[in-house]
């Protein structure tokens, strides 16, 4: 398929989520921008946030992994449910009963406004870095795919993505989002079916067996994949990169009965185990298609290898519309959350300041730009790793800071809360770093320890205040 062919169905495409936009959020407002005026309705908002939880690093990364890590990664979203299960009847129900628009309001409420900004400012360094990293992975398959051939630079193309984003999220806000990440996740799906179905053979999952590839459980205790590791890592990633996340929780904010919220993320939890299983089972069929027909390629180039040199034309256009509608749920809801936490949260502006707003909407796109650049130099082969690294050590803090507030809260100083959680990362780094008991590797419970290091900081120093 032809490059410029390839560039006009993304041309097309953004300009379809425009016109969308433009229709739903039309004199959204203050309201409409931060909360989607609450009156979403809840099963579209679970199915678009589907496309939001897994972004371009599943749709590109998890299918890349399974050749080194079978399905073991199943783990990790079986753990999820658990999360789901937490964050729907123990935080929904605080942050209803507030009526927040800023999640981290239940933090000024219950330790005072640092810890408010305390929270938002670890939220804001989290989701732009995990947000920039996604961002960065699809625009580098986009890239390689249509732009190089056609001699544009990787940071024009970047440039014009976010530049596209902006046009229907500057305004409409969340009230946009819910239904762009709707028509985004099923472009995505779309693409996740049609690839499965044309690699699909009738002994496949004798073959997976055979190969070692559908492996999902691990035994041994000392591995960073240990199952009851994989298991709990899975629960506290979904609790702190959805529960203590504006950008996921604004939208359920945006649901205007808290049942129906519950609701919404109870029917997330069971979508993301079927999506990211079949999103796995495309990964076995990638590898036993490369190994089959010799290509080299691993990881994160194995899906777009396979589609672009093995598959018909017109799946290539699928794949990239695919990998479109994969790369901005996450992209466009992260810049919308980290307005609205700056302007709630740190700034403490009016809602109803939009000038404000624009400003720091546009200033974490030029942002988003300048990171992607980075992490274009950067260049990690697989980037679902990475990030679920990164967020061991930015949500652990948040994870430790809300289970004080939550349970346990007791006055501590603006001090105190900050050398705790900046104390608290730097020893999980030791720990990480250092492996200092033997054999035992640290995976992706370093966010529960690094909660936990949180907890119990504030807790000492608080019980000495007394």
């Amino acid at each position: 398929m032809s490059p410029a062919l390839l560039l006009l169905g993304v041309i097309a495409y953004f300009a379809g989520l425009l016109v969308l936009a433009r229709c739903v959020a039309h004199g959204a407002g203050a309201a409409g921008f931060y909360v989607g005026a609450r009156e979403s309705p809840w099963p579209v908002v679970a199915f678009g946030m589907v496309g939001t939880s897994l972004s371009g690093v599943t749709f590109i990364s998890v299918p890349g992994s399974v050749a080194a890590s079978g399905f073991s990664y199943l783990q990790v979203t079986l753990g999820y449910v658990a999360g789901y299960v937490a964050i729907a009847f123990v935080l929904l129900p605080a942050y209803h009963r507030l009526r927040v628009t800023s999640i981290y309001e239940l933090l000024g409420e219950r330790l005072g406004p640092g810890a408010r900004r305390l929270g938002a400012a670890y939220f804001i360094l989290s989701r732009t870095v995990g947000a920039t990293a996604r961002l960065y992975l699809v625009v580098q398959v986009l890239y390689l795919l249509m732009l190089q051939p056609l001699g544009v630079p990787f940071a024009a193309g970047a440039a014009v993505v976010l530049a596209m984003i902006l046009l229907y999220t500057v305004d409409g806000g969340v009230k946009a989002l819910v239904w762009t990440d709707t028509l985004q996740t099923a472009g995505m799906l779309t693409g996740l079916v049609v690839c499965i179905a044309l690699l699909w053979r009738p002994d496949a999952l004798a073959q997976l067996d055979a190969a070692g590839l559908s492996r999902v459980w691990v035994g041994d205790p000392l591995s960073r994949d240990f199952s009851v590791k994989a298991l709990l890592a899975g629960m506290f990633i979904a609790i702190a990169m959805t529960g203590l996340d504006q950008e996921m929780m604004q939208k359920s904010l945006s649901v205007a009965k808290l049942r129906d919220a519950q609701k919404n993320l109870l029917l997330l939890a069971v979508l993301l185990v079927v999506v990211i299983g079949a999103f796995l089972l495309l990964g076995g069929l990638l590898t036993l298609f490369a190994r089959e027909h010799g290509l080299a390629a691993t990881g994160d180039a194995l899906f777009p290898a396979v589609v672009m040199q093995h598959l018909p034309a017109w799946v290539q256009v699928v794949f990239v519309l695919a990998l479109v509608s994969a790369l901005l749920p996450s992209a466009d809801g992260a810049l919308t959350a980290l307005t609205a936490s700056t302007c709630l949260d740190l700034l403490r502006v009016s809602q109803d300041d939009t000038r404000t707003r624009r400003r720091v909407h546009l200033g974490f796109a030029v942002l988003f730009l300048l990171l992607v650049l980075g992490f274009k130099a950067l260049d990690n082969a697989s980037m679902v790793f990475l990030i679920l690294k990164l967020a061991g050590y930015t949500y652990g803090p948040l994870l430790g800071l809300f289970a004080f507030a939550l349970f346990t809260p007791r006055p501590v100083s603006g001090r105190a809360l900050v050398a705790v959680c900046v104390a608290a990362p730097l020893l999980c780094a030791v720990v990480d770093f250092g492996q200092p008991w033997g054999g035992w590797q640290i995976g992706l419970e370093l966010l529960l320890l690094n909660g936990l290091l949180t907890w119990a900081g504030l807790w000492t120093l608080a019980q000495r205040r007394h």
